[in-house]
């Protein structure tokens, strides 16, 4: 059996039934149960601007004075104080008051959209930290079982050289548990494919217990953009801080109308009343709510938005520090698993290879006992499984900064 054959990955193809990231990417935004609940949040939110700015609803007031009998219209033309009639009052808050609460309802759902772009780019990194997750538990199922295949090579050489006395029992066992061994990690990446799979079909919302397939092979690419130009794009991309910058607007605005408060509303009402014989009665009137109270209400009032902004202004700085250091880990990450992903394929693997198909073939003609052997085949399993770890923390990184940042880091 060629040695040679047996180590070297398998050629890279996308198999026919594979299902792009993209496609499920965009099967996830059509279909996800958070996304399609952020998205009607948002909705329902760009509703209360013209609430808030409108004038409140007017009053309507039907009535009748009478003399004498207690029924409506008694003593009406007779007696100067006996007529029906109706009013119509409307309140009118102080000028400004309806803009700025207009201006805090839109600030609320410029927020709640943020909010919703926020959902939509956690959603689609989860996807994708579980979609390539899924390829490496795929891609480790694969190599397990082409590493067995060579293991059962080398056990047979280690089975031939025992029966004839030049190889002690102690490798073959050693070969035998390796085995085993590899048989554990086939059951353990096998519940890891079938965790991630539930988890993608429940991001797209199908039916659990379908298959998602994956291309067999992925490379870690490049970095397609700078630190720096991911801070500068997250400080005016990011859903989630664009949120917290919305939240600190809209208490700049509370903390106005809330001094605006200190200015009183006031009530417009007019009558009309039918006098019967006598000439009908008219009424103008305007009602002035005074804010009299003012040292323990509107004071407060004011002094409770000043704290809320400055919260928010907290809240806010507290995000883009965060948002930050998260941005800085992960671009950390990203550039040393595609370094290590580089450096595993292009030397540490093939040079790991080598070294084993020189033992293995040093211990087919008794030049090397089993030990080198061994060690050489470990390291061999060990490197193409790091390769591809490497390989899956690279995406894993690039959708996390996706998230953060806003901005598109991969196909």
């Amino acid at each position: 059996m060629n040695c040679r054959y047996l180590i070297c990955l398998a050629v890279s193809f996308i198999p026919a039934g594979a299902q792009t990231l993209a496609s499920l990417v965009n099967e996830t935004l059509r279909n996800n149960r958070e996304i399609l609940a952020a998205q009607k949040k948002y909705e329902a939110a760009r509703q209360r601007p013209a609430q808030a700015s409108s004038l409140p609803d007017p009053t309507l007031s039907i009535g009748s004075a009478s003399n004498g009998p207690p029924w409506p219209g008694a003593g009406l033309g007779a007696n100067p104080t006996s007529n029906v009639g109706f009013a119509v009052s409307q309140q009118v808050p102080y000028p400004g008051k309806r803009k700025l609460r207009g201006e805090i309802a839109q600030k609320e759902a410029d927020a709640e959209f943020e909010a919703y772009l926020a959902v939509r780019l956690n959603v689609i990194e989860r996807l994708k930290q579980a979609y390539h997750e899924l390829h490496h538990a795929q891609v480790s199922i694969e190599s397990v079982k082409r590493s067995q295949d060579l293991l059962r090579t080398i056990l047979q050489i280690s089975e031939a050289r025992y029966a004839v006395g030049r190889a002690s029992q102690q490798d073959v066992f050693k070969a035998q548990t390796q085995f085993s061994i590899f048989e554990a990690q086939l059951v353990r990446y096998e519940q890891e494919l079938a965790s991630k799979e539930i988890e993608i079909n429940a991001l797209l919302d199908r039916r659990p217990g379908g298959h998602i397939e994956v291309p067999e092979e992925m490379s870690a690419g490049e970095l397609k953009a700078s630190l720096p130009e991911l801070l500068s794009h997250a400080r005016t991309q990011s859903p989630a801080l664009a949120r917290e910058q919305k939240l600190v607007e809209r208490t700049d605005l509370s903390a106005n109308l809330a001094r605006k408060d200190y200015y009183p509303d006031y009530t417009v009402s007019g009558g009309y009343f039918n006098q019967g014989s006598m000439a009908p009665m008219w009424q103008l009137r305007v009602d002035v709510q005074i804010p009299a109270y003012f040292w323990r209400k509107q004071r407060a009032a004011v002094a409770e938005q000043a704290f809320a902004a400055s919260d928010a202004r907290h809240s806010y700085e507290a995000a883009d520090v965060e948002i930050e250091a998260r941005i800085r880990e992960e671009y950390t990450v990203a550039e040393t698993a595609r370094k290590l992903a580089d450096l595993y394929k292009k030397s540490v693997s093939p040079e790991a290879r080598l070294a084993l198909e020189s033992s293995l073939a040093g211990y087919e003609t008794g030049a090397l006992d089993f030990l080198p052997v061994f060690s050489n085949f470990m390291n061999v399993v060990d490197y193409e499984l790091a390769h591809h770890e490497q390989i899956m923390q690279f995406h894993v990184a690039l959708a996390r900064l996706e998230e953060m940042t806003g901005m598109e880091l991969e196909p």
